[in-house]
């Protein structure tokens, strides 16, 4: 090993006095495009993400297509960044929408191999105020969405024996957040579903993950006042926001080959915020 350093921590965080040996050499960051290994055309996979046309779901979607893969995006407006790839219009809500949208990918860049279930909605209230409309809203775009689409998806996986879906849940799907019943229980659904078609899935190669995403820095966070922004940061080890890039490395892990042998999982990526869920 380098030289290390000592640090003892006795700045309130209650482990005064604990040294902790650090090796000082630096390393490599998981969004490092220096760093990562290319997809070679051999193993280029059809890839579809759904809420691609920003935050996270562009993120996702160009480091994707940097990888080398066969991207398409979903998005309401159908306008995503071209540089990621195909850009379809896609109402996950609707079923007919799905299905033709699933179609247009494939004929363009073969059967969806890997799926993103990203799309998603707020609309947060406190539920003495919350409609019916509002939740089941929600609901149906969040949870119901990401069903639509691996019904549309999961028929070629299986058969070929191969395929990756992932499910971009949050954070508040384990720790609750008031005025946010309808968004906590639309992603708390994701995790229920995503284990079952693990099982479901499994002996035909296909897996099935969730990534749990923290407080990130994206148009659904920047509207927050600056007193919530300043609340949520202080909850936060790693004291910053996250990126959507944090979650395009996460998701680029859990749909390559290497992360063939994990599914099932529901992975965090928030800091620390949502330690002990």
């Amino acid at each position: 090993m380098n030289s290390t350093e000592v640090l003892s921590f006795t700045d309130g965080l209650g482990i005064d006095g604990e040294t902790v040996l650090l090796d000082r050499r630096s390393f490599p960051t998981a969004t490092d495009a220096g760093q990562r290994v290319h997809t070679t055309a051999a193993n280029s996979r059809s890839v579809l993400v759904s809420g691609g046309s920003r935050g996270i779901g562009a993120a996702v979607a160009s480091h994707l297509a940097v990888d080398g893969h066969r991207v398409a995006t979903l998005s309401r407006s159908g306008n995503a960044d071209p540089s990621s790839g195909l850009s379809l219009a896609c109402d996950v809500t609707d079923a007919e929408s799905v299905e033709l949208a699933v179609k247009q990918a494939a004929a363009d860049n073969g059967p969806v191999e890997v799926l993103i279930a990203n799309a998603g909605i707020t609309d947060d209230k406190l539920v003495l105020r919350m409609g019916e409309e509002s939740f089941t809203r929600v609901l149906d775009t969040n949870l119901t969405g990401a069903y639509r689409l691996v019904k549309a998806v999961a028929g070629p996986m299986l058969r070929n024996r191969w395929g990756r879906i992932v499910f971009i849940s949050s954070v508040v799907a384990m720790s609750g957040s008031a005025g946010q019943a309808n968004y906590a229980a639309s992603k708390s659904g994701l995790i229920g579903l995503a284990r079952s078609l693990a099982r479901e899935f499994g002996p035909r190669g296909v897996t099935c993950n969730v990534i749990a995403p923290g407080f990130i820095d994206t148009d659904m966070t920047a509207v927050l006042r600056e007193e919530r922004r300043d609340d949520v940061l202080s909850s936060i080890p790693l004291n910053r926001m996250g990126s959507p890039a944090d979650i395009a490395a996460t998701v680029g892990f859990l749909t390559s080959d290497a992360g063939g042998y994990v599914t099932g999982a529901v992975i965090p990526v928030d800091g620390g915020l949502g330690m002990g869920h």
